[in-house]
């Protein structure tokens, strides 16, 4: 059977962050910025990962909508509208992940050229492929270079400006650190710890925190793809729950497949700890460092309470 990829409910932890962590500086839901307020640049970013550090770099001189924001919707089977082709139409600047991952946004670009928009590609930026993991807001050496491009970008567009984005550039940064920070303390602590991943998306992070990412490569990608993995793959990673070959299991909630249901209610019944990731930003009005700093906040006390 095929691998079928049910509407993905959010896992409670993830959903209930609470308005604590939302940052008045999160992406738009619309393009066209409020009645009688000064020129600003439109920016469109694919996914609200890209577009909250758009929005917060950009501060008031941008106004930023992000077209893939839905909590319960897989991103691998998002398709534009007309209404996101439009705004594509009309952006200065339009921010995309690449490598694949979002080639609706580049079908509706060629679709619709713009004499003078500008398009960062932060797959391009790291020179990653189609074909390679896309899920570069879990990688923090790629998000430090799409927010010095995405700043760049807003210095050539806005020369007047050069001085404000240099200084939403430093706080964005600053805000950064404490991120970067928590994930150097797991470096340090958890170094080697053996960990596993429904799928792909967690490979940046668990490298970056020196985890050892057991998960049979073939497993994650094929979930990630959303085929079915193959049975050798499948049979692996069984067999890892079943003798507790790892002390923390990283699930994407927005991948959420009987199969991946099961393995996960298996890896609990064996007294293994389960962390739940997304790929968009739950809750969408979240700030990208809340988001993922709450991420690495239930990693960091999963991998606390894992056995040796």
């Amino acid at each position: 059977m095929h691998l079928s990829r049910p509407v993905a409910r959010p896992a409670i932890g993830l959903a209930l962050l609470g308005v604590g962590i939302v940052a008045a500086a999160c992406g738009s839901t619309a393009i066209r910025p409020p009645a009688g307020a000064h020129a600003v640049l439109n920016v469109v970013a694919a996914e609200n990962t890209w577009g909250s550090l758009a929005s917060q770099l950009g501060g008031r001189q941008v106004h930023v909508l992000s077209l893939l924001r839905d909590p319960n919707a897989d991103p691998h089977q998002f398709e534009g509208s007309a209404a996101d082709a439009r705004a594509l139409a009309r952006a200065n600047l339009v921010v995309v992940n690449g490598a694949g991952y979002d080639d609706w946004a580049a079908k509706m670009l060629a679709a619709g050229p713009s004499p003078g928009r500008r398009v960062l590609s932060v797959a391009r930026l790291v020179g990653a492929r189609p074909g390679d993991n896309p899920h570069l807001w879990y990688d923090p050496a790629a998000v430090t270079r799409a927010a010095d491009a995405l700043t760049a970008e807003y210095q050539s567009l806005e020369p007047a400006e050069r001085a404000y984005f240099a200084a939403r550039h430093a706080l964005v940064m600053e805000r950064l650190a404490g991120l970067f920070r928590e994930m150097a303390s797991i470096r340090a602590r958890d170094s080697g710890a053996r960990v596993a991943a429904t799928e792909s998306i967690f490979v940046y992070l668990a490298r970056y925190l020196h985890l050892d990412l057991v998960t049979p490569p073939a497993f994650m990608d094929a979930v990630s793809a959303g085929t079915d993995p193959p049975a050798p793959a499948l049979a692996e990673f069984s067999r890892q729950i079943e003798h507790r070959a790892f002390g923390v299991l990283v699930y994407n909630v927005q991948t959420v497949t009987p199969l991946t249901s099961g393995l996960v209610s298996d890896a609990r019944s064996q007294g293994i700890s389960v962390v739940p990731v997304s790929e968009t930003i739950i809750p969408p009005g979240a700030s990208y460092e809340a988001w993922m700093g709450h991420q690495v906040h239930e990693l960091a006390a999963a991998l606390a309470g894992a056995p040796a």
